[in-house]
């Protein structure tokens, strides 16, 4: 009797598993099917995002394009992730729950915008004053009830426009082949593109170009130019052309060859009142007047190449020194200057010239006095004066220079 119990308990138990894992099997065909269902339903519906990659100019603003369709669930909330040269994990920064407005989760920054709507399931985005640092992949995810998250990936461009410059080489005058002038284009992404329009000097000129790769991913080009620094290719121009897919337009930038050299001879020219120091030189030269006596006199005044004289006396006779120089050499003249305070026989001769002039002035004018109306006296007196001062001032001339 107790054998056949414990054959019949044994019996219940197996017919109880039995029963369970039936159960169990038809749950887990339940859950398969819904699923099933669930995947046919999506795949039914056709329900996509749309994106696109975009390239933006740093500094420029555009929109990370974002939208759902073919769909006719609810859609609770639109997620914003970024993996960027700035921030490389990939987070979540913005959200657009489908109740409340738009906000920020992982710090707030302002360049970025919401420009979709919720309501057409347009999740776009934009952003302003993108930097190389906001470069990378953007993931825009739509969460729908009850099928769960859809989502779009997009990835940002960024182009670097180069700034542009010109070097002055300072070529000195010379028969050796020396660098004109540099042109450059730094730090562009992706890299410029540097040449040059050298007009006649096609021949007599030629370029070297290298460009540099920074950690950043920008490039640095910069192109010489090269040639022997003569008179002939000086004050010449040519232009550096820099053309960049981060340029709207190519870039033109003109130059005009210098070839720089110390003063050449010195010459001293006399003007009216004054002498004139002249240099050929490049850059111009600075003309300093001095005296190697060192004694410089108070009517002399020097006001750069210009040296003029105040008054005439003899404390100004000597020998002045006029130097031209730039910060490639020097050059000097002089100048010797006698004023005579003495004697003159020339003019001891003009004096007695004169002093007939004067008698037979004075005649002429007692003799008309007496015979013609007194306005025409006034006339002769007049004109022997304006004789008198006329003869003083050559004299005086005469002596002085």
């Amino acid at each position: 009797m107790e054998t056949q119990f414990l054959y019949l308990s044994s019996s219940g138990t197996y017919r109880r598993s039995q029963a369970r894992c039936v159960t169990w099997s038809y749950n887990l065909l339940f859950v398969v099917y819904v699923c099933l269902i669930i995947l046919v339903i999506r795949d039914i519906e056709g329900v996509q995002v749309t994106g696109g990659d975009v390239t933006v100019v740093q500094g420029g603003a555009i929109i990370l394009p974002c939208k759902l369709t073919d769909t006719v669930e609810s859609l609770t909330q639109i997620s914003w992730q970024r993996k960027t040269r700035e921030k490389p994990q990939n987070k979540n920064f913005f959200i657009i729950p489908a109740t409340n407005g738009p906000r920020f989760v992982d710090g707030h920054d302002d360049r970025f915008q919401f420009v979709g709507s919720i309501s057409d399931f347009n999740g776009s985005l934009q952003i302003s004053r993108a930097t190389l640092m906001d470069e990378g992949v953007y993931t825009c995810i739509f969460t729908l009830f009850p099928s769960g998250n859809y989502k779009a990936e997009i990835n940002l461009n960024l182009l670097v426009p180069p700034v542009t410059s010109l070097k002055d080489n300072c070529p000195v005058l010379g028969n050796v082949e020396a660098s004109l002038v540099t042109c450059t284009a730094e730090g562009s992404r992706p890299s410029a593109e540097v040449t040059w329009h050298t007009g006649t000097l096609k021949e007599k000129v030629r370029t070297a170009t290298n460009s540099t790769q920074h950690a950043n991913g920008t490039t640095t080009t910069e192109s010489s130019l090269f040639g022997v620094p003569t008179r002939e290719i000086s004050q010449q121009q040519v232009q550096c052309v820099i053309t960049s897919k981060a340029l709207q337009k190519e870039e033109t930038l003109p130059f005009t060859i210098q070839v720089y050299f110390s003063p050449r001879e010195v010459t001293i020219n006399k003007s009216d009142d004054s002498f004139q120091c002249l240099s050929e030189a490049n850059p111009p030269a600075n003309f300093t007047w001095s005296r190697p006596d060192g004694l410089w006199p108070k009517s002399a005044v020097a006001e750069g190449a210009t040296l003029r004289f105040s008054s005439m006396t003899s404390d100004l006779n000597g020998e002045y020194q006029c130097e031209a120089s730039n910060q490639y050499g020097r050059k000097y003249s002089h100048l010797y200057l006698h004023v005579s305070s003495g004697h003159c026989s020339t003019c001891w001769t003009l004096f007695s010239i004169l002093l007939i002039l004067i008698v037979f002035g004075a005649a002429a004018v007692w003799y008309r006095r007496t015979k013609v109306p007194s306005t025409a006296q006034s006339i002769d007196v007049l004109y022997i004066v304006l004789l008198l001062n006329k003869q003083a001032y050559v004299c005086s001339y005469f002596v002085l220079y």
